[in-house]
């Protein structure tokens, strides 16, 4: 497993970290035990970041993760959760309630402190507190231990310029992005430089969009088009013909560049993490690469809206 510095912390964390939403039956229903086996299966491999939140399965994620990590030692993973969005349609991003909100995710994670707390999806709120209420009360936190580091995550990226412009250096340690480094999309890369020159860490999640690089294809809640979820279809398709799971080709691809430190994958399946992290490891097949991206070319970096319009 390659391991890369996360911007200005003190972590060097996995090429490919663990995203916990599937703990949560997000996509669909999971074997708890199974799951909690996928957790520690994946420490065994190599992999020592975790992202979770208290939105995903509206609190199970942190609870099922909370059991796997009781047999696992602290010093072996770097872990990260979220304040702020609390349902599909609950978001508070107030001191108080994000201050109470990281108490009761240690509570779930039987931890004493996580390695990043980070503002989810901040793209549905008020920037204008984020800035002034949310993020200093985040980082008043570090005084107590609960918390080492404080970061932003969202879909839209116009959001973390909004942001980072506007505080102080050291405020924000990390972005979380996702969908947008990956076959489809790299839009996130216009960003990367910029981020790298302030030292700020970045995470990219969903490498598959959410289920749309994937044999499956997207569920059903998707905020997709049906031109973006056919033409990933048709993708998929071809790889399959070619003897290659568009997931495997995806997760190649998004740890690809190292001006991002860590792409998340979620998965309950002991079978599906050994199978991302052989993929994480494996030679980049630049030839199926670019028949799958040409595949994809009408799309390419086609988003969907999240949040308030002025956010997006």
């Amino acid at each position: 497993m390659e391991y890369r510095q996360l911007g200005q912390t003190d972590m060097q964390v996995s090429a490919l970290g663990f995203g916990a939403s599937s703990l949560g039956g997000v996509f669909h229903e999971i074997d708890e035990d199974e799951g909690i086996r996928t957790v520690h299966r994946a420490i065994k491999l190599g992999i020592n970041f975790i992202d979770v939140s208290p939105y995903y399965g509206i609190t199970r994620a942190e609870t099922v993760l909370g059991k796997a990590l009781a047999a696992i030692p602290r010093d072996q993973y770097y872990l990260a959760t979220k304040a702020g969005r609390y349902g599909d349609h609950a978001f508070d991003f107030s001191a108080q309630r994000v201050v109470r909100s990281v108490d009761e995710s240690l509570a779930r994670l039987g931890v004493d402190y996580v390695d990043l707390i980070q503002c989810h999806d901040i793209e549905f709120g008020d920037l204008d507190q984020v800035v002034r209420e949310t993020l200093p009360a985040l980082n008043r936190l570090r005084q107590t231990g609960k918390v080492r580091y404080v970061g932003v995550t969202g879909l839209p990226l116009k959001i973390f310029g909004c942001v980072l412009g506007r505080v102080e250096p050291r405020t924000v340690d990390t972005i979380l992005s996702y969908c947008h480094f990956a076959l489809n999309d790299t839009s996130l890369t216009c960003l990367l430089d910029d981020l790298q020159a302030k030292r700020i860490g970045v995470i990219n999640a969903s490498p598959t969009g959410m289920g749309l690089l994937t044999d499956r294809g997207a569920p059903p809640w998707h905020p997709a088009s049906d031109q973006i979820k056919q033409t990933c279809q048709q993708a998929a398709a071809h790889c399959r013909d070619r003897g290659q799971d568009i997931a495997e080709l995806a997760i190649r691809f998004a740890v690809s560049d190292c001006r991002i430190a860590t792409t998340l994958v979620s998965t309950a399946s002991v079978q599906h993490i050994e199978a991302n992290v052989r993929a994480a490891e494996s030679p980049l097949d630049e030839a199926l690469l670019a028949e799958v991206r040409a595949i994809l070319r009408p799309i390419h970096d086609q988003s969907w809206p999240s949040g308030r319009l002025v956010n997006n």
